[in-house]
């Protein structure tokens, strides 16, 4: 998807994970060794994904890897949970911390929009009709307003928009 690999999609993910200090995984999406790799077509952030998600030290965000089957976290500052999606982002909340980021894992951001979890909503909204898959907007999510925070228009028409809760 050549969409994936523009400027403002590259600008707009790193702006999410730099911040952010706990980053919760769904099995789907659970580390599973110390480099990234994907398509090529993710060539372009596998080198510093990698080095921010596997790098040790304070800054180095913690995973949070939602399982009711693994029993052991392979990656440093990895945590296996066995609890709901919103249950762990109650608890981190809790907790001081900076922003807890959920990437590319459908199941559970449906769970925290579902429960009402969810501050911000990142997207990037590329201009291709798939004709079917899941829908991340289920129906039945409880009724809220967003404001718009920012938005960025890249070459052939995808959108990084930035939208947070309104409470």
């Amino acid at each position: 998807m050549p969409y994936a690999v523009s400027d403002v999609a590259r600008v707009h993910l790193t702006s999410l994970w730099e911040p952010a200090t706990t980053r919760p995984c769904s099995v789907g999406s659970t580390p599973r060794g110390s480099s990234v790799s994907g398509p090529p077509s993710s060539a372009w952030r596998a080198p510093t994904r990698a080095k921010r998600v596997s790098r040790s030290g304070s800054s180095t965000p913690t995973k949070v890897v939602l399982s009711s089957t693994l029993d052991k976290a392979t990656w440093e500052r990895t945590t296996i949970v066995d609890k709901s999606a919103a249950e762990v982002v109650g608890d981190l909340k809790a907790t001081e911390g900076g922003d807890i980021l959920v990437l590319s894992s459908a199941s559970v951001i449906k769970a925290l929009l579902a429960a009402d979890k969810v501050d911000r909503l990142a997207l990037t909204i590329f201009p291709v009709f798939l004709g079917g898959g899941p829908r991340l907007f289920d129906d039945g999510l409880p009724a809220g307003q967003w404001t718009l925070v920012s938005q960025a228009a890249g070459e052939h028409g995808p959108l990084a928009v930035v939208y947070d809760r309104v409470r």
